[in-house]
């Protein structure tokens, strides 16, 4: 029996370490290629790199003078200027999914209005549209609002993408989260707005960072959208200045570019790791 269990174990850990290996894969290439020279890259192995260098890292901050209509010097790739606008369309975008999907979710499950289980169904179904079949209209719409090469087309795309699976899960938290916190604070006198903000709201903080994590991956992995409502460089993120960048064996500032343009996202992934599980437990298990 012991043996049968050590074996299991055994085979349950081996299966774990590969699905690892296989999830950090691709990340682990992009970190190698970035930390190649150009030789290294051409005659090394694919899977390792014997010299390291950050040259690549470094051509992304080089100054460069480019002489403008007004005479400004600036830089050859605006990576500082594309990280600027990464943070400031991530940071906007975030605010309005977690606002908008915690006042949808909470009437959807606290206040209940007529029809609310059927709303809340076709919230999720929204949410497995594919983005491609979105992208036309979402163009017009940007384009009659004279919004296309500005940031805030994207501050007002990107929740569109992510409010509907974020605002289900907290309709689904908040269904059946035990009112009598809230029915106490009633009768001491404070209001329901109240109750939410000093009651309710910190002891769901474990389901924010889940949505507010589903929601930065949503976000963090399109190019398309960036891409297309944002042509030029210096109003560009991260994702779509890389995307019209040149890719050859002789520069590898893309990869590098890649690289370091994922790092932050990678470490709050990892920073939030443990309360991403227990928000999702808490609104599949507790809330549901």
């Amino acid at each position: 029996m012991r043996t049968t269990r050590r074996f299991r174990r055994l085979v349950q850990g081996v299966l774990l370490v590969l699905l690892a290996a296989y999830s950090i894969f691709p990340i682990y290439m992009v970190t190698v290629e970035s930390l190649k020279t150009v030789d290294e890259d051409v005659f090394g192995s694919p899977f390792y790199v014997r010299h390291p260098s950050l040259e690549w890292y470094q051509n992304l901050f080089e100054e460069h003078e480019w002489m403008t209509h007004a005479r400004i010097v600036t830089r050859t790739v605006p990576f500082l200027v594309w990280s600027r606008n990464t943070a400031i369309v991530f940071s906007a975008a975030l605010a309005v999914i977690l606002l908008s999907s915690l006042m949808a979710g909470y009437a959807l499950g606290r206040l209940r209005p007529p029809a609310w289980r059927g709303w809340r169904r076709v919230l999720l179904a929204t949410f497995l549209i594919p983005q491609t079949i979105l992208f036309l209209p979402l163009y017009k719409v940007v384009f009659h609002l004279h919004l296309d090469d500005n940031l805030l087309a994207l501050v007002l795309t990107y929740p569109m993408l992510a409010i509907p699976f974020c605002a289900w899960l907290f309709s689904v938290y908040f269904q059946k989260l035990s009112p009598d916190i809230e029915e106490s604070a009633y009768i001491e006198g404070a209001g329901r707005f109240t109750a939410f903000l000093r009651i309710v709201l910190p002891m769901s903080w474990p389901v924010v960072v889940a949505a507010g994590l589903f929601a930065l991956g949503v976000i963090s992995s399109d190019f398309m959208f960036a891409g297309v409502f944002l042509p030029n460089q210096w109003h560009q993120t991260i994702a779509a200045g890389m995307a019209t960048m040149d890719v050859s064996l002789e520069d590898l500032s893309v990869v590098s570019g890649i690289s370091l343009g994922g790092l932050p996202v990678l470490l709050i992934a990892a920073l939030f790791a443990g309360s991403y599980v227990r928000g999702l437990t808490a609104a599949m298990i507790e809330g549901a």
